[in-house]
């Protein structure tokens, strides 16, 4: 409707003419059904964005930072492709959001509010029904060609048919788009009852049309993509480096959005194949920082001599999101997993008292569910009205204490011969079929031991994998435990091809259409998705469906906990520990804002200590 009022106003001229004209477009506007919408400089999930049209830069960057200067990554890990928006391939993963742009850029400071970036202003209805973009004129790819609809109708037309699973999901509940113009894109989202989906298609990467060969796009490549983002790929090797440089014509270096950010004439991305060599490299200087995820090492390992003169400089951040948490995952397409009691058992032989004692110093703490230290999370707290209104068709499915919000996970005596839980799970095991011959278990029917596969990447995951499996071995369980390299481990994972390996989901304030990635029924058979467990449970998927149309933030935590409860009653993992912190080491020639976002580090806002303002 703001094409009409526009060629109205166009038209004709004089404040009173105005008036009339605008009392003709609200009417027209009522008339095809709903109250009119307003063009806006960004967009919420919930309630209204923080921040008002005229923000000058986000609250965690800071504007005055020095550009200059190179900030080398250390990557674990290794790669063959520098397209992240498909399934085939080790992709680099940076390039999303340092090469190519997306429509709306995501405040870190709020659960999920996008501001205008390629697009200047986003329009919707309050059924969110259709969204449009309006484009920004002044934004262009790094070849100088502008950012047209005919580009977004392509990538969405692209990552709809040959992208990620998780992007061909979101995007084909669009029932229609059209470009009204060339700067203009409308998506018609009737019937999808997804009141996401316009932020999820605010966040869809922008594509050239005129660079982009859609007969190869599913294929790797080692050409670095035409992008609008700040940096251009310059150098690659293939599966040790790729460098990024910083595109001097980069068209939104003056927007609100990114004042204060991209401050590096240098991105450099370096891989290793193996932890400790990837760790010695930063002790030598190779790489500028990294995130330690060992609770050993960052306890005792970070005692060298940069570390005491203070060339390395260590930060502990507490974001404001919910705490990443570390599982076991049963691959229930596995028949030894496939029974809920069986699951139960090997989560009650868990020993995480002795664990968290003996090689974690004590630093973790340890709840069921997916959303720890938020209040999203069920654990610990009763079902209100709304939750058990959601889930009363599958209230057979929930049991009366994770319903009631009195379950808890095991506490053990901290021996490693804790009786009580041993007792349970031998009870729960026999139930499913299982008992004891000699010091071994077997399968009642076929005499079967009962034996599988840890299969772990890290040191602290073959740690954790060793202790468990003593720990089973008191069941008479006998798994084995499997080290293999990390390129390895991500191939088998996305692939499915494992029988347990531990894995985390980082959870947002504002969970929606990913929830469906991690554990919908649909993913569970797809490669490539984050639903390692293959868990198919109607419940799950009622839940994410009630999140994503909830419009209130009450009614959208309920749809939350809900969610959490139906995932903790099937004992799809075995939670391990919470991480409340991040644990960040870096040079000192490497300098970040005071202020950090709510959901903690981001190196997009650091910049080079040694480096002088850029011209």
């Amino acid at each position: 409707m703001f094409m009409f009022q526009r060629l109205l106003e166009g038209l004709f001229e004089g404040p009173g003419v105005r008036l009339c004209v605008l009392a003709l477009a609200l009417a027209v506007g009522l008339s095809a059904g709903g109250a009119r919408a307003e063009e806006a400089h960004a967009i919420a999930m919930h309630g209204r964005p923080a921040m008002p049209a005229d923000f000058t830069h986000l609250p965690y960057a800071n504007p005055d930072a020095p550009k200059g200067g190179r900030l080398t990554w250390g990557i674990l890990g290794t790669f063959d492709s520098l397209n992240p928006l498909i399934v085939k391939g080790l992709a680099v993963q940076q390039l999303r959001s340092y090469v190519v742009e997306s429509l709306l850029a995501r405040s870190n400071d709020e659960p999920f509010t996008l501001y205008g970036l390629l697009a200047k202003s986003v329009e919707t209805d309050d059924e969110r029904t259709y969204v449009t973009f309006r484009l920004d004129p002044r934004a262009r790819f790094s070849d100088g060609k502008p950012v047209l609809a005919e580009d977004v109708l392509l990538s969405w037309q692209l990552l709809r048919d040959h992208g990620r699973p998780n992007l061909r999901q979101y995007y084909a509940k669009v029932v229609k788009a059209e470009a009204p113009d060339p700067l203009t894109v409308r998506f018609d989202l009737a019937g999808a009852n997804d009141r996401e989906l316009p932020l999820i298609l605010g966040l869809m990467p922008i594509l050239p049309k005129h660079a982009v060969d859609v007969a190869t796009f599913e294929e790797t490549t080692l050409t670095g993509p035409v992008g609008s983002g700040p940096y251009r790929v310059t150098a690659v090797k293939p599966g040790a480096s790729v460098t990024l440089t910083r595109n001097p014509d980069y068209w939104g270096r003056d927007l609100a959005i990114n004042r204060g950010l991209y401050n590096f004439d240098e991105i450099r991305l370096d891989y290793f194949r193996e932890a400790n060599g990837q760790f010695e490299a930063f002790k030598r200087g190779l790489y500028d920082f990294r995130v330690e995820n060992e609770p050993l090492r960052w306890h005792d390992g970070y005692d060298f001599p940069a570390v005491r003169s203070g060339e390395v400089i260590r930060d502990t951040i507490k974001p404001g999101v919910p705490q990443p948490s570390e599982f076991l995952v049963f691959n229930t397409r596995r028949p030894i997993f496939a029974d809920i009691r069986v699951r139960q058992a090997l989560t009650l032989l868990f020993d995480f008292e002795l664990v968290n004692r003996n090689y974690f110093f004590g630093l973790y703490s340890r709840v069921a569910g997916y959303f720890a230290g938020s209040d999203l999370s069920a654990y610990g707290h009763p079902a209100d009205a709304r939750e058990r209104e959601l889930l009363k068709p599958f209230a057979a499915q929930i049991p009366p204490d994770i319903m009631d919000g009195s379950y808890r996970l095991p506490v053990t005596d901290g021996s490693g011969r804790d009786r009580t839980t041993l007792r349970g799970a031998l009870k729960l095991l026999s139930e499913a079929g299982y008992d004891l011959d000699g010091t071994v278990l077997r399968n009642r029917a076929t005499k079967a031991p009962f034996t599988f596969e840890i299969l772990v990447t890290t040191r602290d995951q073959e740690r954790i994998a060793l202790a468990f499996q003593r720990d089973l071995k008191r069941a008479g369980i006998e798994p084995s435990v499997r080290a293999v390299d990390p390129v390895q481990f991500d191939q088998r994972r996305l692939g499915y091809e494992f029988d347990m390996i531990q894995n985390r989901w980082d959870q947002s304030l504002s969970p929606g259409n990913e929830q469906y990635f991690y554990w919908g029924s649909a993913a569970a058979d797809n490669p490539g998705t984050r639903n390692y467990m293959g868990a198919r449970n109607p419940a799950v998927d009622a839940m994410i469906a009630a999140l994503l149309e909830a419009r209130e933030h009450t009614a959208f935590v309920s749809a939350v906990r809900a969610l959490d409860r139906a995932l903790i009653s099937g004992f799809y993992t075995i939670p391990l520990f919470n991480v409340s912190e991040q644990w960040i080491a870096r040079w000192n020639r490497i300098e970040r804002p005071k202020a950090t976002a709510l959901s903690g580090y981001l190196p997009e806002t650091w910049w080079s200590k040694r480096q002088p303002q850029a011209k």
